[in-house]
């Protein structure tokens, strides 16, 4: 796995000022920055496929903004087991407050929820580690179904499963540290009148989709197919 090719690999594009700038602004409009998602996928598929240029241009809009929501409700479900589980627990506060049962209520209360944000925890990071395949399965079809056949999606992560826990940690820590630089950065910037609170901006919003392109060129990467496999047609 090449890290500083998916550090760097963004910047060799002739136009990269262009597409990250458009990506800037598609990413942090609310229901628009569905399409930044369908950008990232089909940054995927280009590396997989092992293209010489696999940062995509902004056209076709609507199959980007679509594959998007495709992943955006994808995510909803895998999210409902821990959506189920937590709710009624939120409304627990607001029942029986008088009292030694209400004193006996919020301490169920308390420690339930302290043993459930545990759960949570590890769940969400289970689901962090799993979307990578889910999302290279989906970049190879293209299907609302493939989001959820586990028969592929297993093989992408227990084949190559030491790349693929160095990309996801790689992710991490890469978002991590940018996120960090990057806010304090922009943080002076925005003290500069007038134009400083732009440029602050733009710059969170450029980095926001630089993070996006590292991971989806590491877990291209990741799901390069051997000689001879093609992937899938319909992406």
């Amino acid at each position: 796995m090449d890290v500083g090719k998916s550090v760097g690999y963004v910047f060799e594009d002739q136009k990269w000022t262009n597409k990250l700038l458009i990506g800037a602004v598609v990413s942090v409009v609310p229901i628009v920055n569905f399409a930044f998602a369908g950008y990232w996928t089909e940054i995927m598929r280009n590396v997989s496929e092992q293209k010489s240029a696999p940062l995509p241009e902004w056209d076709n809009f609507g199959d980007k903004f679509m594959k998007g929501l495709f992943l955006f409700i994808a995510g909803l479900v895998y999210s409902l087991p821990a959506l189920i589980v937590f709710c009624p627990f939120t409304f627990l506060p607001f029942v029986g407050r008088g009292g030694d049962d209400g004193n006996g209520l919020m301490g169920l209360f308390a420690g339930t929820t302290l043993l459930l944000t545990c759960l949570l925890v590890i769940y969400g990071l289970v689901i962090s580690f799993l979307f990578p395949a889910i999302n290279l399965n989906f970049a190879r079809k293209g299907t609302f179904g493939s989001l959820f056949e586990f028969r592929n999606i297993w093989p992408i992560m227990s084949k190559n499963l030491g790349d693929y826990i160095v990309a996801w940690l790689i992710t991490i820590v890469f978002a991590v540290a940018v996120s960090f630089v990057i806010g304090i950065v922009a943080g002076v910037l925005a003290f500069i009148p007038c134009c400083g609170w732009i440029l602050a901006w733009l710059l969170l919003a450029a980095s926001t989709v630089w993070i996006g392109t590292v991971y989806a060129h590491l877990f291209g990467q990741v799901g390069v197919e051997p000689p001879g496999q093609a992937l899938v047609p319909g992406a």
